[in-house]
């Protein structure tokens, strides 16, 4: 790692990750190695923020006059719209939000770039999705910006899961309504047809965690992707790679969003 993303003055902004864990993150990481690289006088921190602890620790941060975005990840990405003045127009469509910033005028604006990283991720990867059919479990804040953004870069159908059927029946109903030229459908568990698998739910974060799904029933070309960052191939992606599909990981898309967010907390160079 490069140390000068290590080195911290009394000048230095300051920017926070928050979740609960946050062990999992690499966000750190990679947003200081970021910072390194365009030459930013800026570091990130993670910080563990239990969800009956948020509100007291926002209005904390928000104090900190020289802390100038906040990076948001489990299980904030919802509840935490209600602590931003000014949603961007991805978090507007997701109604979650991964990132946050101060306004020059003091309040501060949240937008959502998780959708937009996962779908960049794939096509720097060499994968096209526009006209695939998608099976994704999880629809919560992560996995509803990736459904809009799938929605968005053309795939042909989504087939969505989640254990918590409000949900699952809320997801299905807004995609149904906004991107009429994608079939939308609640689902099960993935099948043949399908080409992409998605886990955008928590389930492989810890060691005897379930699989989201099941893959008995999919066919080996289809890609199996995941979410979690660590550990970088979960339980589903290796019994994918078992399998013989080509697996995707959560890397990829906070590889890919990175530079987004740090141009919108305004240091990408």
């Amino acid at each position: 790692m490069n140390t000068q993303a290590l080195s911290v003055s009394g000048d230095t902004r300051l920017f926070a990750i928050i979740g609960d864990p946050i062990a999992q993150a690499r966000s750190p990481m990679l947003f200081n190695q970021l910072f390194a690289e365009i030459g930013a006088n800026a570091i990130l921190v993670p910080m563990q923020v239990p969800a009956s602890h948020l509100q007291v620790a926002v209005a904390g941060l928000k104090a900190v006059a020289n802390l100038d975005g906040v990076v948001v990840t489990v299980p904030h990405k919802v509840t935490i719209t209600e602590a931003v003045d000014e949603l961007g127009p991805n978090a507007q469509r997701v109604g979650a939000v991964n990132c946050m910033r101060r306004l020059p005028d003091g309040r501060w604006g949240g937008e959502m770039y998780d959708g937009e990283g996962f779908v960049s991720g794939l096509r720097r990867e060499g994968m096209e999705p526009a006209g695939w059919r998608v099976f994704q479990a999880g629809c919560g804040g992560a996995g509803k910006a990736v459904a809009h953004a799938l929605a968005r870069a053309g795939v042909a159908a989504l087939d969505l899961f989640d254990v918590k059927e409000t949900l699952q029946r809320s997801l299905v109903a807004e995609l149904q309504r906004l991107y009429p030229q994608v079939e939308v459908n609640a689902a099960g568990s993935p099948s043949q047809e399908h080409d992409l698998l998605i886990n955008a739910t928590p389930c492989g974060m810890a060691a005897g965690d379930p699989q989201p799904f099941g893959l008995e029933l999919s066919r080996a070309e289809a890609v199996v992707a995941d979410l979690i960052m660590k550990p970088e191939r979960t339980s589903l992606l290796c019994a994918a790679e078992r399998r013989g599909h080509r697996i995707h990981l959560g890397r990829h898309l906070l590889e890919s969003q990175a530079r987004l967010v740090a141009r919108y907390f305004g240091l990408d160079a």
